[in-house]
């Protein structure tokens, strides 16, 4: 993979962002954006246990999906503060996924600000809030709905991959799906994911970055993204729908066309399903090399 470091500012204006970031599409990481907002100081652990400790959250665990997995579907169940309890006494490679802690304590949603000084479009309906244990893994993915994304790291650290959408075959992603069939987990620790089985990795240019508490990552519209919990955290993300009608039209396709597909399929003949995909995925993933050796 050819990686770069994420762009860092402390502060930007409205109009730099949209010119520098928002129009090229390109993620930044804003280091004081949330610093003035109560949720900084105030949200932790013990703070989210009192408000909605008693709400049960569905809980995944760090198993890639394969040909019989459903569509989001839960690994295990328990109440929020037993997950607290879990996570805080060590490693727990356990995440709460799109879990609306506003529906349960909607007087959180004061606790911060839309920013729409940067961009508009705000989904104001779903903030969303991702948690996990240390050692959690996200695995590469894009957004379904195509939104942009303001995700703002409020405990613990989070290593992040970033790759643009159009780097999609170069990682191997699944059709009709928003995955990739290879595994970057723990990626750092080889210093690579498995180029042997998934060569075309190589060639894919994207963004690496750690986000601590207070940083929001600003992903745009597609951005390809893979996460590992360094400790045991948790971020919110604010989605913006694109101003575009294709980019809306696009996440209307992936919502209600795509995903609907992929799910009949799954569900019909699941097997069959997945040998054809993987067989579109690797043949993507050779024409990707095959450019790559072509003459200029």
């Amino acid at each position: 993979m050819r990686l770069q470091p994420v762009d860092r500012v402390d502060t930007i204006s409205g109009e730099d962002f949209q010119q520098h970031y928002y129009k090229p599409m390109k993620p930044v990481v804003i280091n004081n954006l949330a610093k003035d907002w109560p949720a900084y100081t105030k949200w932790n652990w013990n703070y989210f246990k009192q408000m909605v400790g008693d709400k049960r959250v569905g809980l995944y665990n760090n198993v890639k999906s394969d040909a019989y997995t459903p569509i989001n579907t839960a690994d295990d169940y328990k109440t929020f503060g037993e997950y607290i309890d879990m996570i805080s006494e060590g490693p727990a490679a356990w995440r709460i996924f799109l879990f609306n802690i506003f529906d349960h304590a909607p007087q959180l949603t004061q606790d911060f600000t839309w920013p729409e000084h940067m961009m508009k479009g705000f989904v104001k309906k779903f903030p969303m809030l991702f948690t996990g244990g240390a050692t959690s893994i996200t695995h590469m993915h894009f957004d379904i709905d195509m939104s942009h994304i303001l995700h703002t790291q409020f405990a613990g650290r989070k290593k992040v991959l970033l790759f643009p959408f159009e780097e999609q075959h170069k990682l191997y992603r699944k059709p009709f799906e928003v995955l990739s069939l290879a595994d970057f987990s723990h990626y750092h620790q080889n210093g690579h994911p498995d180029y042997q089985q998934f060569p075309a990795l190589k060639l894919a240019e994207g963004y690496e970055v750690i986000l601590g508490h207070g940083d929001t990552l600003f992903m745009p519209a597609g951005y390809w993204h893979h996460m590992e919990y360094l400790d045991s955290g948790f971020a919110m993300s604010l989605r913006a729908l694109q101003s575009s009608f294709t980019g809306k039209l696009q996440g209307a396709w992936n919502l209600f066309g795509m995903r609907s597909i992929d799910t009949v399929m799954k569900k019909t003949m699941p097997k069959w399903w997945y040998d054809y995909k993987k067989e579109k995925v690797f043949k993507a993933a050779e024409k990707e090399l095959s450019l790559q050796t072509m003459p200029q």
